[in-house]
């Protein structure tokens, strides 16, 4: 009786492009949790994940989309959204006893002073250790929405059409774009308070 060929069929989540489980590998036999960050255009989801062999155990969990409750009025999706995000995360793994984790961002690209190291950044800032190159982080003014606001303040001047046209939904929230950055300060020292 002749051998045929054997196939094996990759796992689904490899299939699909969803998984590297090469990666996840060396992550988990690093032996921290994980901090695994996804985004996609309108929200980010922070979590902090132990690895469990009968299934993974998260200790603490953000999606920007709960950042309403500390009055985030405006887009969820951006850097600083991004950067509270993981600073709530942050703290709630640290009420979970969580003091380190390792860098888990997918598939995704990795891109120097993206949405995803403004979470890390923020989950670093809520004092959780995760090894990572400062030079990584957006700057400061980027954290802290101030690009936002010199974006307004010159859209503003030159063109009042365009700039009503993309700040919509600031203004139509009664948000003005001219005071991101104080209202980023406010909902960070109210996440703070509550969950520190």
């Amino acid at each position: 009786m002749a051998k045929g060929n054997t196939h094996t069929v990759p796992f689904r989540r490899r299939r699909t492009g969803q998984t590297d489980y090469k990666k996840r590998r060396l992550l988990i036999e690093s032996g921290k949790p994980r901090l695994v960050v996804r985004k996609s255009l309108k929200n980010v989801t922070v979590q902090v994940v132990l690895y469990s062999p009968s299934g993974d155990i998260v200790k603490a969990s953000v999606n920007s989309k709960q950042l309403d409750k500390f009055g985030l009025k405006t887009h969820a999706g951006n850097i600083p959204s991004a950067y509270l995000t993981g600073y709530a995360a942050g703290l709630r793994a640290k009420k979970a006893g969580v003091k380190e984790a390792v860098f888990d961002h997918g598939l995704t690209r990795s891109v120097t002073g993206s949405r995803l190291y403004a979470a890390v950044k923020g989950i670093i800032d809520a004092g959780v250790v995760v090894p990572c190159d400062e030079s990584a982080f957006p700057a400061e003014d980027r954290l802290t929405g101030k690009h936002i606001e010199a974006y307004a303040a010159h859209l503003k001047k030159s063109d009042e059409e365009l700039y009503k046209k993309r700040f919509s939904g600031y203004l139509a929230q009664k948000v003005e774009p001219s005071s991101i950055s104080s209202q980023i300060a406010t909902i960070k020292d109210k996440i703070t308070a509550e969950l520190k």
